[in-house]
This record gives C-alpha cells, sequence and structure tokens, in this order.
C-alpha cells in the first residue's frame, strides 16, 4: 500500500473514522447498532476499503469507537472491532476483483467476517452455555442486516462513487 500524501492519508481516515462512529451512534439511539439483529448504517461505508487504503485504519478506528458504548463491553471492543479490521483489510486487498465492474466479494467480506465473529462473540455471551444452534440463529441475523447494509447499500455507493469518479479524491 503506496500512500502518496500522508497527511491526506490520515484526515482521510480520520474523517471515514468519524463518519462511521457518527453514524453508528445514530444507530444506537434507533437500537439498531448492537444486538443479534443489527443494521448498522455505519457498514455502509465498508465499501471505501475499495476505493482508499485509507478506509482500512478509518473503518477500524471507527468500530472501535463506536464500540466502547457496547452492552457486550470489552469483548465487542476488541473481537468487533477485529472483524472490521479483518473486513476491511480484505475488502482492500481483493477489491480488484469483480463481477460486472462491482466488487462484489469485497461488499461480502463484513458481512461474512461480521456474522461469524460477532456471532460467535454474542452467542458466548449468552447466559445459558453455547449453541450450535443458537450461534447459526445469530450469525444469520447478523449476515442479513450486514448485507443490507454493506452489500447492498455499499455497492450503490460504490456505483454513485465511480459513476460521479469521486474516488478520484479519495
Amino acid at each position: 500500500m503506496k500512500i502518496k500524501n500522508k497527511t491526506y492519508f490520515i484526515v482521510t481516515a480520520a474523517l471515514i473514522a468519524a463518519l462511521y462512529a457518527g453514524l453508528n451512534y445514530a444507530c444506537a439511539m434507533l437500537g439498531l447498532a448492537f444486538g443479534s439483529i443489527q443494521l448498522r448504517f455505519s457498514e455502509v461505508l465498508t465499501v471505501l476499503a475499495t476505493v482508499t487504503p485509507a478506509a482500512v485504519p478509518g473503518l477500524t478506528i471507527g468500530c472501535f469507537i463506536s464500540n466502547l458504548t457496547s452492552p457486550y463491553g470489552a469483548i465487542d471492543i476488541v473481537c468487533g472491532t477485529l472483524g472490521t479490521f479483518i473486513a476491511a483489510l480484505s475488502a482492500y486487498k481483493m477489491r480488484e476483483i469483480k463481477f460486472k465492474n462491482l466488487p462484489v466479494l469485497s461488499a461480502a467480506f463484513p458481512s461474512i467476517f461480521n456474522s461469524i465473529i460477532v456471532g460467535l462473540e454474542i452467542t458466548f455471551l449468552m447466559p445459558e452455555s453455547f449453541k450450535f444452534k443458537a450461534f447459526l440463529i445469530v450469525a444469520f441475523q447478523i449476515f442479513a442486516g450486514e448485507m443490507i447494509t454493506s452489500f447492498v447499500m455499499g455497492l450503490i455507493i460504490y456505483r454513485i462513487i465511480k459513476k460521479r469518479k469521486l474516488d478520484k479524491h479519495l
């Protein structure tokens, strides 16, 4: 990852982190940010990892800041942030793999990684002992919410970015 201008990179990452955290706090106020049923509008920003390397630290830091208020505590701060980091880094690394000129695989990574990592986290924190069936249900619910935000809405945002050539400014 070659960075042309370090200041521009840092500012871009900071803006992405601030947007992610702000959107997630808005979702938290609506009861959509935490739990097995999530619809984090901030996840639409994960598509930015396909257009700028600054999105990887930006999304990671934004998720970390967002998860400071998680009802799951330190485990969500660590595991949730790790899931976002892995998804963002994978999306960035695989950004050139496209289907019909869309980074479909990159847009799917947040759904895949977060459903597994956060699904395991939530299932292990349930009052009863870990049950695989409960994990599958929780993972599916997280996957569905992520598919709406990071995949469907993310690919719409990606098309807008590319159509208006906004990626040249990131």
